[in-house]
């Protein structure tokens, strides 16, 4: 293969993954507002910390140049504290009832 194939290849590669990480940091920055919610377990969101300082630190389980394992652990923790905001979730008293709520009886 020539030089400029190689060089291509990695180029779409480096593309790919700034994608990836931009899609990643979105993510990061919407988790704020989980991170700030009192009915989210300390243990996620103590999870979600531990995962960012792994990212960012300069110590690998893989060592490995496109940082697999790094995004692999920032994913888990961002799907941990989704988890956990979903199962806490309050319902609002303005939304309609589902089909599982109780029915009220009316007394008359």
């Amino acid at each position: 293969m020539d030089t400029t194939v190689w060089l291509t290849i990695a180029a779409v590669v480096a593309l790919g993954l700034a994608i990836a990480a931009g899609v990643l940091l979105v993510r990061v920055f919407a988790a704020r507002r989980l991170l700030l919610d009192a009915g989210i377990p300390l243990r996620d969101k103590a999870l979600f910390w531990v995962a960012v300082i792994y990212t960012v630190s300069p110590v690998d389980l893989i060592p490995d140049p496109v940082y697999l394992d790094d995004i692999g652990v920032l994913l888990l923790a961002l799907r941990s504290l989704h988890a956990a905001a979903a199962t806490t979730r309050r319902p609002d008293p303005l939304d309609p009832p589902t089909r599982d709520a109780p029915k009220k009886v009316d007394p008359a």
